[in-house]
């Protein structure tokens, strides 16, 4: 399927009836399970058993952990290895060009303590820009806006390594060399040489981690007035949201995707978060995989990704919890749509007022190799306290205390105590929420 034939089927799929995208979706699966099946090895014995004639919750559940230890068997292209990837993404200059000719690789954070590596093939590429272009915006006044203005397009997120958005960011920019039309800032830059960037710009979409474009907000330096605000990675909310509209005077909006299943929905008019259920099955359940009906908050999610053929998600396990909506949406459309449990990870605050957004230091955190698991815990203004889960922690204490420090430093807080402690990472115990960055003092 070309960019064009994505484009048209995506836009065919903004009007379907309910019956139609329940068929589409049938459809899409069987192709697709069909391919994993002929294409690769761990598909092929994960579901030998089921014949011609299934339905969706006959195939197993497949999960991070278990599909990473099994990579080479999963991949549907037999030339493409672990080992072949960990070579080409040793070249930070790889950032944002195929594999082969063929993939572009992307890192995951790891935020359940288990990054994954994952491959977008043509095809699924194809399919993001398609409904990056005929989905990302909720109100049709602010596309014309932006379209007007040039479709400047500013990110503040990680600007380094493997991740979704700067990777594709760079897969564009190296594409189309002479349009400057997109930049990704680096979220962990000092704030004055964000704001610059941002003010040299004149970005007409901002977007960002809600927590860092917050703190963002509270300078006055920066002078930026984007048509809109897209913001994702953390729960946004109605705080924050009336914070970022007041600041720039747009319309801000949220959506909801992961590297994985890519983007999994995307805000109407009435705020609410549309499925995009031609390209994405998304199954809320509770925690021994047992369906959860609608209006109900899950224990987990399932999603399968219906246009990656390189390296198929198929009840694919997430650890969002969701409530899934079936009643009609005023703004027409008929897919049905979603609620989140965002991250609700804490702003910290240190001495002399310095606050520093979750995100931030978790991007450091996540960079440490051999980490399985982590929190950061502030316990005063001038101390933090790590917990770890890994191999070896001492050595990986030793390089996260470093980067830590390093960190802090560029913020102007140069005597922050960082502590190794004995406790694992654990979740509250009142609530079961599970946070990696939080304050407890």
């Amino acid at each position: 399927m070309s960019l064009v034939g994505a484009m048209l089927k995506t836009y065919q799929g903004n009007d379907l009836s309910r019956e139609k995208i329940t068929v589409l979706q049938k459809k899409r699966l069987n192709k697709l399970v069909n391919h994993a099946r002929e294409n690769s090895p761990y598909y092929k014995k994960l579901f030998e058993s089921i014949g011609e004639e299934y339905k969706l919750s006959d195939l197993q559940v497949t999960t991070k952990p278990h599909m990473m230890s099994r990579f080479d068997e999963v991949v549907t292209d037999r030339n493409v290895t672990m080992k072949k990837i960990d070579d080409f993404t040793r070249d930070i200059d790889n950032v944002g060009r195929m594999i082969d000719g063929k993939y572009l690789i992307f890192k995951t954070s790891g935020s359940t303590g288990n990054p994954a590596v994952v491959l977008y093939d043509k095809q699924n590429i194809d399919v993001s820009s398609a409904i990056a272009a005929f989905r990302t915006f909720a109100r049709h006044e602010d596309y014309k806006a932006f379209m007007k203005n040039g479709k400047k397009t500013a990110g503040v997120f990680a600007n380094y390594g493997f991740y979704l958005a700067c990777g594709m960011s760079r897969y564009l920019q190296l594409k189309m060399p002479g349009k400057q039309t997109k930049i990704t800032v680096d979220v962990n830059s000092p704030e004055e040489e964000i704001i610059k960037q941002l003010n040299d710009f004149q970005p007409a979409m901002l977007s960002g981690y809600p927590a860092n474009l917050s703190l963002l907000a509270d300078y006055k330096e920066l002078n930026i007035h984007p048509d809109v605000v897209i913001t994702g990675g953390e729960m946004l909310t109605d705080d924050t949201r009336i914070k970022l509209k007041n600041k720039f005077g747009c319309y801000v909006q949220t959506h909801y995707s992961c590297t994985e299943a890519g983007e999994i929905a995307c805000e109407c008019s009435e705020g609410h978060l549309h499925i995009n259920e031609d390209w994405v099955i998304v199954e809320p359940v509770d925690n021994d995989y047992n369906p959860v009906g609608y209006g109900q908050m899950s224990d987990k999610v399932l999603i399968t990704n219906l246009s990656n053929y390189i390296q198929p998600f198929i009840r694919y396990e997430l650890t969002d919890r969701v409530i899934v909506h079936d009643e009609a949406c005023k703004c027409g459309k008929k897919t049905h749509w979603i609620e989140i449990e965002g991250r609700t990870d804490d702003i910290l605050t240190f001495k002399n007022g310095v606050k520093i957004a979750p995100m931030s230091l978790y991007k450091v955190l996540e960079e440490v190799k051999g980490v399985r698991r982590f929190q950061l815990v502030q316990k005063a203004l001038d101390k933090v306290e790590l917990r770890l889960i890994c191999d070896d922690k001492e050595n990986a204490f030793m390089e996260s205390k470093r980067d830590l420090e390093a960190f802090f430093i560029s913020k102007g807080l140069s005597d922050i105590k960082i502590i190794l402690s004995d406790d694992a990472p654990t979740a509250n115990k009142v609530s079961g929420k599970f946070k990696h960055i939080y304050k407890d003092f």
